[in-house]
């Protein structure tokens, strides 16, 4: 990361934490929880509740969509994935609760995900985020992410369900292809050494596989595997399943949960935040699957946040990789 990237960066870090108002951090922070009413054997609420997302108390432009403030240069932005995650929140509490209005807003996300699915310089069709971001180095705008093209999935499938409008279903489909290509084909899946497969949140080389976007983008699979029940889905999340159970040590630090594979020297672990993650993502993996694996590692790494010496020995740790790379 260049010295001009680098200061915008930690300009923007200052600005959404300590600046009054809604950045964009006040959209991704809410406190993850199971949804406890979604079903793992038909398409219906979605597995986490995201009822603070639902509720968004940010920007929206004109028509109701939400944006997120990323302060600094990049500022007022669209986010495919948050939409999604708007969408998604407003679903469940639709079901839940019949309102209406929530309905109103699930159809305005899917509407929006319809009309701004684009090809890509290889013809597929994908969720660009129109700025650019910085990560081990610049994405440039456009660029698209699998836990986008997951989670618009998910939505898409639900408005189908609910409205049986072929719109949604045609545009799902049109985006599950991004799945059956590799990153260099730019696709979103990428294969290791091994033959595992990765569903990649952030498209780089070499490939840092963070844990939380392949777990959101596998359920995007899981939930076209559902819709369609067509082959190449289920092929496609009974390799993403063993890819995590063969993998799941590789994220455990020992007193913490990584976020990403990467080849830093010191590995960065997740924050307070991702960390609580995982955990809600292993027991809904769990769910899903039936592995006993899955809830092994997260009752593990949710005992971790129970010792205050964990606790500690991680947020230090954290900053030190934050000085050293960020």
């Amino acid at each position: 990361m260049s010295l001009t990237s680098r200061l915008d960066y930690y300009r923007r870090i200052f600005q959404a934490y300590l600046v009054p108002g809604h950045s964009q951090l006040t959209f991704w922070h809410e406190s993850p929880q199971v949804n406890p009413r979604a079903r793992v054997d038909t398409l219906g609420e979605y597995y986490m509740l995201f009822s603070a997302k639902a509720a968004y108390p940010g920007h929206y432009d004109s028509a109701g969509i939400p944006m997120l403030d990323y302060r600094g240069k990049i500022g007022l932005q669209y986010n495919p994935i948050s939409i999604a995650q708007w969408g998604l929140g407003n679903y469940n509490m639709y079901c839940s609760g019949g309102d209406l209005t929530c309905r109103h807003k699930f159809l305005a996300a899917s509407n929006w995900l319809c009309e701004h699915l684009e090809q890509n310089h290889f013809g597929l069709w994908v969720w660009n985020h129109h700025f650019d971001w910085e990560y081990r180095s610049t994405l440039k705008a456009p660029w698209c992410s699998g836990l986008g093209q997951g989670q618009g999935i998910s939505l898409l499938l639900r408005a189908h369900r609910d409205t049986r409008n072929s719109m949604y279903l045609d545009a799902a489909q049109r985006a599950f292809v991004a799945f059956l290509k590799s990153t260099v084909q730019s696709g979103v899946t990428f294969t290791d050494g091994r033959g595992d497969i990765w569903f990649e949140e952030y498209i780089v080389s070499p490939p840092t596989h963070i844990l939380n976007g392949f777990i959101w983008a596998a359920w995007g699979v899981y939930d076209y595997l559902l819709a369609t029940g067509e082959e190449p889905a289920r092929t496609l999340f009974v390799k993403a399943t063993q890819t995590l159970l063969r993998n799941l040590n590789r994220y455990d630090f020992g007193f913490w949960s990584l976020y990403e594979q990467s080849d830093t020297r010191l590995k960065m672990l997740a924050s307070p935040f991702y960390h609580r993650l995982h955990i809600v993502q292993l027991r809904i993996m769990h769910r899903l699957t039936g592995q006993e694996e899955f809830a092994r590692y997260a009752n593990l790494w949710e005992n971790y946040t129970r010792s205050g010496a964990k606790r500690t020995r991680a947020l230090c740790y954290k900053g030190a990789f934050k000085l050293c790379y960020y």
